[in-house]
């Protein structure tokens, strides 16, 4: 990231006191991935008190929101996903407000090669010890199963997994890489908090899946804002983290039961 864009970051939009920014911050994150960290802790706290190991438990991604009925289930899905992501409109009308827009968070076309190249080398470096590091967890104890789909087999089952994936992959890099850092910047955190503050956001709204997945989550979020910063765009991650979803979950739609090394529910 270039120096005028660091000093961009940590001033704030022109008449908007920091007490302001505070609130919205919270507010976008009480909207957003920072209630699915809650969620998700909750959600681990009743699996670690629930009798057997982890595991032997497991934590669905993408299930089905009624069983036996397609269309029905199909429009739900599509609604989840359209829903989740508001948030990220929200930001968007927040930046473009403040007169800079998703543009100053690298969430655009303007380089649209470039940040295709640079995800799919970062989802194939990322992917093969992300896979490796949760095996090892799970064997160890510290991870649920985790069951990246349990769609019926239709039409629309994996349109709908690449739109999930899609889906998530924009909402948590644009909140908690783009816009979150460039907040904290403007808050007057220092760079490490800030990378800190982030990494462990994104390990929290995974803690569901187990210890395993939180530690792996923070450390992929290391990764990621040390690329954020170095390239000042999102592009990148957005396409990288969407290629890691697909790759999961359309693999092990395809793969599940089929193969000795993948876990199964």
């Amino acid at each position: 990231m270039s120096d005028q864009r660091v000093v961009a970051d940590s001033l704030p939009p022109e008449g908007m006191p920091r007490r302001i920014l505070r609130s919205e911050t919270v507010l976008v994150l009480a909207l957003s991935l920072g209630a699915s960290g809650v969620s998700a802790l909750i959600s681990f706290l009743g699996s670690l008190t629930k009798p057997g190991g982890l595991k032997d438990q497991a934590a669905t991604l993408n299930g089905s929101y009624a069983p036996g009925r397609p269309w029905l289930d199909l429009a739900w899905q599509l609604f989840g996903i359209a829903s989740a992501l508001i948030p990220v409109l929200l930001v968007a009308h927040l930046l473009v407000r403040e007169g800079a827009g998703l543009k100053v968070i690298g969430f655009d076309r303007s380089r649209p090669w470039p940040d295709l190249a640079r995800g799919a080398l970062v989802a194939a470096g990322i992917g093969s010890a992300g896979l490796a590091f949760y095996l090892v967890a799970r064997a160890a104890g510290f991870n649920l199963t985790v069951v990246p789909e349990s769609l019926p087999d239709v039409w629309w089952k994996y349109p709908v997994l690449i739109l999930s994936a899609v889906q998530n992959s924009v909402l948590e890099e644009v909140i908690v890489v783009g816009y979150l850092l460039r907040r904290l910047g403007q808050l007057g955190w220092t760079p490490m908090a800030a990378l800190v503050a982030s990494s462990v956001l994104r390990g929290s709204y995974h803690l569901y899946q187990g210890i395993g997945g939180f530690i792996g989550n923070v450390v992929m979020g290391v990764v990621f804002v040390w690329l954020y910063r170095r390239w000042g765009r999102v592009g990148p991650l957005v396409v990288a983290h969407a290629l890691l979803d697909i790759v999961a979950f359309v693999g092990y739609g395809l793969l599940a039961g089929k193969v000795g090394w993948l876990p199964t529910a």
